[in-house]
């Protein structure tokens, strides 16, 4: 039987500290993840559902991104997706008498970590203007408010439309279609805030902003670098393709400021080496660079590469760079003329140490660069990532097998919705073909993204605010200033599945609209329907639950917006023309509209079926084409940048715990660095603490310090705990969301508009 949900928020005065781990997974992350499944759904249910995740017949796991192989395991999920999945499947349920029980003011009160156990929503809920509780109302009520809301407003650039990564391609279509025929193209998406940087730097470099590779490459590469990522906790199933890249003959290179577990020692639970033998290593060099001095580091490499190509030849596919590139030149110039102390500065290594990293790229065949959000968050990320294209160029690294670049994505399918057209900056192309297929006229205006919008909310100037899934306060920079723009709103409406901070956090109205999750069965019009999703490779694939939802009535996320299209446009000129009601009951309607206009979805739903996946194009991974205005993949010349710290201060990088995925706190352990019980500590160098004038384990308030346009900003967050740890020196880490407060809302990524999570100077006092 599952148990109920717990009544205390976590209690950090039991928070203890061990040694931290040295390997990743094994026997205690099955158990982990079959004790967590056990307390939300029980054994049988927990046994039912587990075996169909991420099987051809079963549905996508609602965790990460990472792609599965053709021929798939019994059991294809990870801990963490085996936590995602119990979240979502959990027998607790929140309904009407839960919310007659508390008041808003009390849920406000409460942790994420609590909020998020209680269970999932099965009513229409609305919170009246001053009203103390959320009420009832029926879904007509629901959606006749949120469309008459919509219909009133006087400019469509008065509504925000978020959505987070885990809605189905089918869902987000018919969301930027709701979107676009009001009239805005406010449609922020969690992208902005995570892999905002990796498609800016490549669609400038490489004409498309996707990574190049198949899960085939990964397997079939010489030499990965896997740079700014923790793939144990954040993907665990890249472990288990590292692992069969290193028993090919693989060198893995990982860079990061913290030792991740997860980098060092694979302790596969599905194999016999896994679990008796001590498991795979991993990494074979792990290089400990400073916070933000990833450029320099691939700068580094390509002036190493450089000088050996000018002394011996045979380094450059100087074939390559002639017929596919533009700007060698310049970058080979620029490189050339840097010194080395600066990039030793900026890295935090010497650069005889630096050499050597760049002689294991020169020695491989063929090369990938993964890296995740510790290379996206920074003032310099988009400068940083088309340093890491100009490396791959260099030596020919992309369209050839096990090579390429591989930004490894967070959630399940926020790269399926930016392709089916979430974003705030659309095509002019995808623009005329939605235009074709609908008979209107699409806005060509950009809209906000997420930084902009929270702006918009804190200057009065949004009306409506409409979230599809997630929990944008919580994930969102500069907490204080979001919460109180969001109390700002007329209106706010959350399709959410479970509760959340965003649902307590609240414009002058609030509507939550319950939703199915992956794992339910979503049956419309007298059939079972599917949905699909796009992974970190760009591969499509389809999803179907299984299980019984957890209301009768509870609409999918494409009923309840196809219903939503069919109430705003009803007798409204100029708006999208299509059978609302035929979308809402037979989504292989809505992919046949994808397939018309987006380019690779030709006879979509016919190429998912019995669980297959196809490749969307991609030109640079396909046949070495660049989509850029010159037709090239370009090399660029990037000034050289890097964090300078004042003294007194430290470097602040905000991460996930190991029982976190994104906002959704599982539990209250972060395992493989030996924190148990706790969330608010401070990761930092031994002798930082002590020359700062603190002690181990003393608690301090956090204050971090930004020069805006106004001068000195400094946001605080109070109580965390000083936790010795083997980080570079004047660098730390701490768990979001509860430092995203810390993270100011206009310090952002040049070019991308990307909060800089990972690069927040702050300074500690004592409580």
């Amino acid at each position: 039987m599952a148990t109920k949900p717990p009544t205390e928020d976590i209690d950090e005065s039991r928070l203890r500290i061990r040694e931290r781990d040295h390997s990743a997974v094994g026997v205690p992350a099955v158990m982990n993840a079959l004790k967590m499944s056990f307390e939300q759904m029980g054994v049988v249910r927990s046994a039912r559902t587990l075996l169909r995740v991420n099987q051809k017949n079963g549905f996508d796991c609602p965790g990460c991104a990472w792609p599965e192989e053709d021929r798939r395991h019994a059991a294809e999920f990870c801990e963490n997706g085996a936590k995602a999945v119990a979240e979502e499947a959990t027998l607790r349920r929140v309904g009407p008498a839960f919310f007659a029980h508390h008041s808003v003011a009390e849920l406000r009160e409460h942790d994420d970590y609590w909020l998020g156990q209680q269970g999932r929503l099965t009513t229409p809920m609305l919170l009246e203007e001053g009203a103390s509780h959320y009420r009832p109302i029926s879904w007509d009520a629901a959606l006749d408010e949120i469309a008459a809301a919509l219909r009133a407003l006087d400019d469509p650039d008065d509504a925000v439309f978020y959505t987070s990564g885990r809605t189905s391609n089918e869902a987000a279509f018919v969301y930027q279609l709701l979107v676009r025929g009001l009239g805005t193209n406010n449609l922020p998406d969690c992208s902005n805030m995570c892999h905002e940087s990796s498609g800016s730097a490549l669609n400038q470099t490489i004409g498309i902003g996707k990574g190049t590779v198949s899960i085939s490459d990964i397997h079939e590469a010489d030499l990965l670098i896997v740079a700014g990522q923790n793939p144990g906790t954040n993907h665990p199933r890249m472990l288990s393709a590292l692992e069969k890249a290193k028993d090919k003959g693989a060198t893995i290179i990982a860079v990061n400021p913290l030792p991740e577990a997860g980098l060092f020692q694979f302790k596969n639970p599905q194999t016999p080496r896994g679990v008796l033998l001590g498991g795979t290593k991993l990494a074979d060099d792990f290089v400990q660079i400073r916070l933000g001095g990833d450029q320099a580091l691939f700068q580094a490499i390509g002036k190493h590469l450089l000088e050996v190509e000018a002394r011996e030849g045979g380094v450059l596919d100087t074939g390559f760079i002639a017929a596919h590139t533009a700007g060698f030149d310049d970058y080979a110039a620029h490189v050339g003329s840097l010194p080395w102390g600066p990039l030793e500065e900026a890295t935090g290594l010497s650069e005889a140490r630096l050499r050597e990293i760049a002689e294991r790229v020169r020695a491989s065949k063929s090369t990938i660069v993964c890296w995740a959000m510790g290379l996206t968050q920074h003032k310099h990320s988009v400068p940083t990532l088309r340093d890491v294209v100009n490396v791959l160029l260099l030596q020919g690294n992309i369209g050839r097998p096990g090579a390429g670049v591989c930004p490894v994505r967070g959630h399940s399918n926020v790269q399926g919705d930016r392709t089916v057209g979430i974003y705030e900056k659309p095509a002019e192309a995808f623009l005329d073909a939605l235009d074709r297929e609908f008979a209107f006229t699409a806005p060509r205006k950009y809209g906000y993204d997420t930084v902009e919008a929270i702006r918009a909310m804190r200057d009065g100037k949004v009306r409506v605010f409409m979230a599809m899934g997630g929990n944008f306060v919580s994930a969102t920079p500069d907490t204080r200033v979001v919460e109180e723009g969001m109390s700002r709103v007329g209106l706010t409406v959350q399709v959410s599945t479970k509760l959340n901070r965003s649902h307590v956090v609240h414009g002058r109205r609030a509507i939550i609209l319950p939703t199915l999750g992956r794992t339910d069965r979503d049956r419309r019009g007298g059939a079972d329907q599917r949905v699909t999703v796009e992974d970190s490779m760009g591969a499509v694939h389809g999803s179907r639950g299984r299980l019984a939802p957890p209301a009768e009535d509870l609409l999918s996320e494409v009923a309840i917006l196809a219903r939503l299209c069919a109430l705003v446009f009803a007798d409204r000129p100029g708006t999208p023309r299509a059978d609302w009601r035929g979308l809402e009951n037979d989504y292989a309607a809505i992919r046949g509209h994808i397939g018309n206009v987006i380019p690779g979805f030709e006879d979509y739903d016919a190429r998912i079926d019995k669980g297959r996946s196809f490749f969307l194009p991609n030109g640079p991974r396909d046949e070495r084409r660049f989509t850029t205005p010159n037709g090239k993949a370009n090399f660029t010349a990037n000034p050289l940048e890097y964090p300078v710290i004042p003294e007194g201060r430290v470097l602040l990088q905000t991460l996930r715990s190991h029982d976190q995925y994104n906002t959704t706190i599982y539990g209250k352990d972060d395992r493989y660095r030996g924190i148990h019980d706790g969330r608010r500590v401070v990761l930092i160098h031994p002798d930082d603490i002590r020359e700062l004038g603190f002690a181990e384990g003393e608690l301090v308030d956090l204050v971090s310090e930004w020069t805006g346009p106004g001068g000195l900003e400094e946001r605080r967050a109070e109580e965390f705990r000083l936790v010795p740890y083997d980080t570079p020196r004047r660098n730390a880490a701490a768990y979001y969301p509860e430092t995203n407060v810390l993270v100011p809302l206009d310090s952002t990524a040049d070019v991308s508009g990307t909060p800089t999570s990972k690069a927040v100077v702050v300074r500690f006092e004592k409580r």
